[in-house]
């Protein structure tokens, strides 16, 4: 089997920015028609470097291979030092392998979340698509994307598969508030969209290099992984920049929804990674009085600030933090001290 090998994830890693290590500058910060030129430079290059390094989610891992073999007791299973529920003393005390277990369920149920967020996402992907003219420049691009976000669900999948797991997902509210309400957001508030694209894709993006940094993760949970964060580094730095692009155009009352909207949005969203599933008291065995002590931990607090650090800054330079949208990061959790 040929791999492709994915871009080594380090501490200064270049591509946690705008893109790549090749990839896109900034969309400029001036005037209407320089923002769109940049944004169209930047587009071209992220559908160049899509062809140039992509994955499939069956030729580049070799799931047959014995050290990438799934065994609930491994030890490699184990929550990493950052998870909110390896803070907790139940989970400390518990048997090596009943710690691998837990650990494999939590690690299974953030892929299926992560793949049902992705499905989302595909879809008004392509609901954008649809409706582009013909010589658009992110056509190409979206489309791009769509190949890569399905590859994912295809590894994503496969994994929760192998580890014969039933594993849950995203609440029933969130999956059918996601298929009512921010598909349509797709064609008739794009900008709202793409935040809500970040509010998925960055905090997933930082909870992966911290593990992969960290080390010491099981070879197919790390294989999966970096290949995500190689190709999420493109996904990012398209919204990120069409945002820059876009918001500037928008009128008061737009900017003034954005404003309001965006916090408890990536207060759900980030939740959603970071916090324990429900389901995990009934089908993993952890009481839940320990998932709600994981909740109410100062490392879960600390954790959901940083995983949308990024948004939140990014939210400051286009004008969308006042007085009444700091108050509201704050409120759902995902604001720190005054500084931010």
């Amino acid at each position: 089997m040929t791999v492709t090998e994915p871009t080594p994830i380090t501490t200064a890693d270049p591509i946690t920015a705008t893109g790549p290590a090749s990839g896109a500058a900034s969309a400029a910060p001036g005037g209407g028609e320089d923002r769109d030129a940049t944004f169209a430079s930047i587009v071209r290059r992220l559908s160049k470097q899509s062809v140039e390094k992509h994955f499939d989610a069956y030729a580049d891992i070799d799931w047959d291979d014995p050290l990438m073999a799934i065994d609930p007791a491994d030890p490699r299973f184990l929550l990493w030092t950052g998870d909110p529920l390896g803070a907790t003393e139940w989970y400390r005390s518990q048997p090596a392998d009943v710690q691998s277990r837990v650990a494999l369920y939590r690690v299974a149920s953030a892929m299926r979340t992560g793949w049902e967020f992705e499905n989302v996402l595909q879809r008004g992907l392509l609901n954008i698509a649809f409706w582009m003219p013909n010589g658009a420049e992110q056509f190409r691009y979206l489309h791009h994307e769509t190949i890569e976000e399905s590859q994912h669900s295809l590894m994503f999948q496969e994994f929760v598969n192998r580890t014969g797991m039933p594993v849950h997902g995203m609440p029933t509210v969130i999956k059918k508030a996601a298929e009512r309400a921010v598909l349509p957001l797709s064609r008739r508030f794009p900008e709202l969209f793409f935040l809500f694209v970040l509010g998925g894709e960055d905090p997933v993006d930082h909870l992966q290099r911290q593990q992969l940094r960290r080390g010491g993760v099981h070879p197919l949970v790390e294989r999966i992984m970096r290949i995500h964060v190689t190709e999420e580094a493109r996904h990012v730095s398209y919204a990120r920049n069409y945002l820059k692009a876009e918001v500037p155009k928008l009128g008061r009352v737009r900017r003034g929804a954005l404003s309001l909207i965006t916090p408890p949005m990536f207060g759900v969203m980030t939740r959603l990674m970071v916090d324990v599933p429900p389901s995990m008291s009934f089908r993993a065995g952890v009481p839940k009085s320990v998932i709600s002590e994981a909740r109410k931990t100062p490392k879960r607090a600390k954790l959901l600030v940083e995983a949308s650090a990024k948004p939140r800054k990014l939210c400051e330079e286009l004008g969308l933090m006042n007085p009444v949208s700091r108050r509201l990061w704050k409120l759902f959790g995902v604001a720190g001290g005054p500084e931010t």
